[in-house]
């Protein structure tokens, strides 16, 4: 344990802002979302702390550090919260489920529960009851990229 307590007796600034660089890479290949360059800025901060208060013990620099990180993530969490806008068009980049409440006729009749309709100038797989050509349906779901449908 001696070992262990020698390396914490030694950090300094440089170990900081090492810490800080690897958090840093390792927010760019994981792409967590900013949570490791938040952790990060932690990082750095202690770093500067210790150019100012060389001396500060080893465990002042973890309690400042993680009481610093958990600030900055819960700022960035209420932030992160606050940026989502409510808009008119839920639906604008899905585009199936902009279908949803449509009717259409049946250019291909359904067999066993699985066809295909045309909407406008695209193919959408669909699944519902079995119906000849030409019968309109309605489409009532979506599951990934195949239109649910019923009878109208």
């Amino acid at each position: 344990m001696g070992n262990l307590t020698d390396f914490l007796a030694s950090l300094n600034q440089w170990h900081w802002f090492g810490f800080a660089v690897i958090l840093v890479i390792l927010e760019v290949v994981l792409g967590t979302s900013f949570f490791l360059l938040w952790v990060a800025v932690s990082a750095v901060t202690i770093g500067v702390i210790l150019i100012i208060m060389p001396a500060l013990p080893w465990e002042y620099q973890f309690i400042i550090f993680a009481i610093e990180a958990a600030s900055c993530l819960l700022y960035w969490s209420k932030h992160n919260k606050r940026k989502l806008i409510n808009t008119d068009q839920p639906n604008l980049n899905r585009r199936n489920q902009q279908f949803v409440g449509r009717v259409v006729t049946l250019g291909e009749p359904i067999i066993n529960g699985r066809g295909r309709i045309q909407i406008d100038d695209s193919y959408w797989r669909v699944e519902g009851p079995d119906l000849p050509i030409g019968t309109a349906v309605k489409i009532v779901g979506v599951d990934g990229v195949v239109l649910r449908i019923e009878k109208v």
